[in-house]
């Protein structure tokens, strides 16, 4: 199987060659290596490694813990193969291409290009500032992982962040800038594999791509906000 393991290691000649080794040793054969930020002497990289079923996942966090310097953030199963940043400008032309499917094409391309688990749109409420309880939204379309019955967590339509529900799932969320509309994406934990958060370059990542998918869809996300959920 495919796994995602994000590491926090210091910046130095040689600790991503002790990373690499170890992770060699315990059994993952790596195929992809994406550095998520280089700052102040410290590197957050994210490794996609094909891990063997049947070995014991407890190996390799022994074995990275050992290193001197390094923290684990997170591993977690990984769907499909590694993609990179230059699957965004295909993801959108796929969009502009066939603007009626568009909204769906986005979120289910979504979860693949940020090892995530599942994504949704939803619609928060225009007045969810003056609301006293809680401001549940309302699922547009969801991507073919998601939960069934899905329930989203409380979410503003301001800003792109990520957020997590205590012992609960890691979300990243954008808004549209239209009707309130929103996506979410959303890592979770198995068993034994504890999912790292969204890093703020995933943010900026997902952020990008729904700016751009907004500007090609124009009033047919207006059209998906005002739609009731038989009509989604």
């Amino acid at each position: 199987m495919l796994l995602r393991v994000r590491v926090t290691l210091p910046d130095r000649p040689g600790a991503l060659g002790q990373i690499a080794r170890t992770l060699g040793v315990a059994g993952a054969d790596i195929v992809q290596v994406v550095v998520l930020e280089r700052l102040g002497g410290r590197a957050v990289d994210d490794f996609t490694v094909v891990w063997p079923g049947a070995a014991r996942v407890e190996r390799l966090l022994a074995g990275l813990a050992a290193i001197p310097g390094v923290q684990v953030d997170g591993v977690w199963k990984a769907i499909g193969a590694p993609v990179n940043g230059g699957h965004d400008a295909e993801l959108l032309a796929q969009v502009a291409a066939n603007p009626v499917d568009g909204l769906a094409t986005l979120v289910d391309a979504v979860p693949g290009l940020l090892a995530a688990d599942w994504a949704a749109v939803a619609t928060v409420s225009a007045d969810w500032a003056t609301r006293s309880g809680a401001n549940e939204p309302r699922v547009a379309y969801a991507s073919w992982r998601a939960p069934s019955p899905l329930r989203l967590p409380e979410v503003t339509p301001l800003r792109a962040r990520a957020f997590a529900e205590p012992g609960g799932p890691r979300y990243a969320v954008a808004p549209f800038g239209r009707g309130g509309l929103v996506l979410l994406v959303a890592r979770t934990d198995e068993e034994d594999l504890p999912a790292a958060a969204f890093h703020v370059t995933e943010v900026d990542r997902v952020a990008q791509l729904v700016r751009a998918a907004a500007e090609i869809l124009g009033d047919r996300l207006d059209a998906v906000a005002s739609a009731t959920p038989a009509q989604v």
